[in-house]
């Protein structure tokens, strides 16, 4: 077990988050301009799916979403027929409301809300569900009490009912505390390993990006324990599309080359369980030699060679872990250490499951994507 020292660091991991996975659909009657229907999913506050009725297609929106059909080529079909289930019921659901509150036409909106938090300092996790009215919550979940709450007296009759179908509330039970929490730390799960090198003097330079959240900790470790000298974190930085990058540089200028094995960068994310460790290990990496050129202008330049093999981390059915590595080598000082940078991409994905369509009751309300 590796001992974890953050005094010089920039933060703590140890303080806990929240993690949640949301589901939130809309569907309207007479609204000019505006599609009748609207689902978008959220992970931790963004936005990673969307559908609407004009498009009558479900579409990542963020780049890295589109990752998720390396393992689930169907993912995005299966994603819209269940979204074009929903809208259906959306629009009967709006008929029979306006029925329980004598409305004839004019504007009228459902919104509904579904999903699970988790924290990951320790392990609760939570479901919760909500349904709103033309602006007002008419029925609220208590997944604790384990019943639906009306607050409008036109919803008492759907209150009893779904709190008498046993089956149903244990339905619901299952899915916002099993299955939803599975989902949401599977997406905190998913990642990308790589070894590059930048120039043969720079310090080794372990980089993450691409991760998500930005609670982080990334450190180089020597037989174990955190190293604190010759070492220099860089910041948190935001990417484009709403990940994270970070690293961490460590000057192994005085390490002897068969040293290298006791160093490892050590990189951690909020929610994901194991470490992700790489070690210095001079007896995985691939290298090529050649001689000095000397160049004209009496300006010694030292040869680079490069060898390089790509590999993918997968932290799922137990594949394992797996690496890129580019070597340089100085040619002109044989005695002078490998340099190597390491870079750690972790593109999170949402892994979201099997979407289910349920229908309640004598109001037809979907508890969202499964």
């Amino acid at each position: 077990k590796l001992k974890l020292w953050s005094k010089l660091f920039i933060f703590n991991l140890s303080a806990f988050m929240i993690h949640s996975l949301k589901h939130v659909y809309l569907a309207s009657s007479e609204v000019q301009n505006f599609p009748d229907f609207v689902a978008v999913v959220f992970v931790d506050g963004i936005q990673t799916d969307h559908y609407d009725s004009n498009t009558k297609s479900t579409v990542p929106t963020q780049v890295w979403m589109n990752r998720v059909t390396a393992d689930d080529p169907e993912y995005w079909k299966r994603q819209t027929l269940y979204w074009e289930g929903q809208e259906q019921i959306g629009r009967v659901n709006i008929e029979t409301l306006k029925g329980r509150f004598n409305q004839t036409g004019g504007i009228h909106v459902i919104q509904v809300l579904n999903g699970c938090e988790w924290d990951d300092e320790t392990g609760d996790v939570s479901g919760f569900g909500l349904i709103s009215y033309d602006g007002e919550d008419i029925l609220i979940l208590d997944m604790k009490a384990q019943r639906w709450i009306a607050t409008k007296a036109e919803l008492l009759r759907t209150q009893h009912k779904w709190n008498n179908d046993k089956s149903w509330i244990e339905f619901m039970e299952h899915r916002l505390t099993q299955e939803c929490p599975v989902r949401l730390k599977n997406s905190l799960d998913y990642g990308k390993m790589s070894l590059l090198q930048k120039t043969p003097v720079s310090p080794v330079t372990c980089h993450a990006t691409g991760f998500y959240p930005d609670r982080a900790m990334m450190f180089w470790s020597r037989d174990g324990e955190e190293l604190h000298e010759h070492v220099d974190h860089s910041e948190i930085l935001h990417n484009h599309d709403s990940t994270f990058q970070m690293s961490v540089d460590l000057d192994l200028s005085l390490v002897k080359p068969e040293d290298w094995p006791r160093h490892e960068c050590v990189f951690q994310l909020s929610g994901v369980k194991d470490d992700i460790i790489t070690k210095l290990d001079p007896a995985i990496i691939k290298t090529n030699w050649a001689l000095p050129i000397t160049l004209p202008a009496a300006a010694a330049v030292a040869i680079i060679l490069v060898a390089t093999g790509i590999i993918v981390y997968k932290k799922k059915k137990g594949e394992r872990l797996r690496l890129i590595f580019t070597v340089t080598h100085n040619g002109q000082n044989p005695q002078s250490p490998f340099c190597l940078k390491v870079t750690l991409k972790f593109f999170l994905i949402i892994l979201v499951g099997t979407y289910v369509s349920t229908v309640c009751g004598d109001t037809c309300f979907s508890m969202g994507p499964g």
